[in-house]
């Protein structure tokens, strides 16, 4: 009686059964769109996120481009390799401390201006 039950056990065809493939390649999608989501989830210029964000791509490069997302609005900025001009003045002075950090000193007449 026991070997009846043991050949019956090691007879099992479940390894042969063509749905538990199905079942296991439905697992393996899951997982992979899972991690797919969490990747468009965590993207800073996710259209659901209502957080700003600026992204800069080859930066100091001739070829830098800029992508600034305000709320729903997203915009490209795409660096010509030129040197900008146009009208202005010159407002103040940047210095740059021993330890890293910046100090802005704007000028007399840019102060009395306002």
């Amino acid at each position: 009686m026991a070997d009846r039950l043991l050949d019956g056990i090691l007879d099992d065809d479940d390894g042969d059964d063509p749905i538990l493939s199905v079942v296991n390649l439905v697992d393996v999608f899951l997982v992979v769109i899972a991690v797919l989501l969490i990747a468009v989830l965590e993207n800073p210029l996710n259209p659901f996120q209502t957080q700003d964000a600026v992204v800069i791509k080859h930066p100091g490069q001739p070829h830098m481009e800029m992508l600034v997302k305000q709320g729903t609005e997203l915009r490209h900025y795409k660096a010509s390799g030129q040197i900008g001009e146009g009208q202005g003045q010159k407002a103040g002075t940047a210095y740059r401390l021993q330890d890293g950090s910046m100090v802005y000193v704007p000028e007399a007449a840019a102060s009395a201006a306002r």
